[in-house]
């Protein structure tokens, strides 16, 4: 605790306040455009890309949907029920592990990588536009850098899903 905040004005002035009240506002912003051109032009959520993605840096060895609700911070039903309506509309299967039956394996299917391809192809664009775009050029690789460090400490200080 901070003995030097004794007032919310005090707090709402804060610095470190202010700081990640405003990366978070740039996050939810900048979540907001990304995800609408997704929807819009690619038929699919930011989260339903995310899963494209790491499910495709696995390739034929599919990821297990504990693997998926851990990495995008779901509860297991969450991942269930999203992995669910991506195989609804031909995106990914599901099929259960040659080495356990009880666990299943998320793969893509054409479809998937295809629409992961054209997806990829519109938000690089988004992001240049968007996220580094109003960034000074010699920043950006920095700034990507600490933002990897943020979000690597963070999904280590969570618990793990049992």
């Amino acid at each position: 605790m901070d003995p030097e905040i004794a007032s919310a004005r005090q707090a709402a002035d804060d610095a470190r306040v202010l700081a990640f009240g405003r990366l978070q506002g740039a996050a939810h912003r900048l979540g907001y455009l990304l995800g609408r051109a997704l929807e819009r032009e690619c038929g699919i959520t930011n989260l339903m890309y995310e899963v494209l993605l790491i499910v495709g840096r696995t390739g034929e060895d599919g990821l297990t949907m504990r693997s998926i609700a851990q990495e995008q911070v779901l509860t297991t039903g969450g991942a269930t029920r999203l992995v669910d309506r991506m195989v609804a509309v031909g995106l990914v299967t599901r099929t259960a592990s040659p080495s356990d039956r009880r666990v299943q394996l998320v793969r893509l299917t054409a479809l998937g990588e295809e629409t992961t391809v054209r997806a990829s192809r519109l938000h690089v664009a988004n992001i240049e536009q968007f996220f580094f775009g109003p960034l000074p050029e010699d920043h950006r690789e920095r700034f990507a850098e600490d933002l990897r460090t943020l979000s690597h400490f963070a999904r280590d200080a969570l618990p793990r899903l049992r």
